[in-house]
């Protein structure tokens, strides 16, 4: 038997990394953090447990890879979803999809988001791991199709503005609601309230959506 090509065995390695990521996201979701330990990680992805450590100095920069992957592939969906948005609001379109796209994961995995978001409020803190780049590419992307002439200014500012919002969405004991969080948002970058995937049919009472200074105003 002749040995794989260097291309198959980087795919392989791909291939084992993505269970990884995906096994973990999976558990510490259905477990919590402290309840999953490496050895079920690797348990449920198929793999050695030697595997991780290959892949990730410790369990905090698995977990926060994983994540951003998860991130990364709900945006890519959601921004990819048809109909694709055409025209002079496409820009909107996808902004509101990315915005509902980030509130909408912290909705359905609260405790996995609720212990992304410590982790990085900890040592190691922020990791620019290729799935965190993916993910800042694409909102670089969307801020960008948006309008922005200053996506470096820009794109870091909507990634704070959507931290900001997934935190108190996340607060124990202090939630806020997700619909009072996108109108806000909605708000600040002048998006209607139709656009995306609205939670509800109109914004909360008090709140509009279109008309305060705050987006990028022009190519949008």
């Amino acid at each position: 038997m002749s040995p794989r090509s260097a291309s198959v065995n980087e795919e392989l390695r791909r291939r084992s990394r993505e269970r990884l990521l995906q096994a973990t996201v999976e558990l510490v979701g259905e477990r919590g953090y402290e309840a999953t330990t490496l050895g079920d990680i690797a348990q449920r992805a198929g793999a050695a447990r030697g595997l991780i450590s290959y892949y990730f100095p410790g369990k905090h920069q698995l977990l926060q890879s994983a994540v951003h992957r998860l991130m990364h592939r709900t945006l890519q969906a959601a921004l990819e979803r048809e109909p694709r948005p055409t025209g002079p609001d496409a820009g909107r379109e996808l902004l509101a999809r990315a915005v509902d796209a980030i509130l909408g994961l912290a909705h359905e995995e609260p405790l996995l988001m609720r212990t992304h978001m410590a982790g990085i409020l900890t040592a190691p803190g922020f990791i620019q791991c290729p799935e965190q780049q993916r993910l800042a590419q694409l909102l670089r992307e969307t801020v960008v199709a948006y309008g922005s002439t200053d996506p470096d200014t820009d794109y870091p500012m909507l990634r704070a503005l959507l931290m900001g919002s997934v935190v108190p969405m996340l607060l124990p004991g202090a939630q806020m609601p997700r619909v009072r969080l996108r109108a806000e948002l909605f708000q600040r970058y002048e998006l209607d309230w139709e656009l995306g995937v609205p939670p509800g049919e109109r914004p909360p009472e008090g709140t509009t959506t279109r008309g305060r200074p705050g987006g990028w105003r022009g190519t949008a």
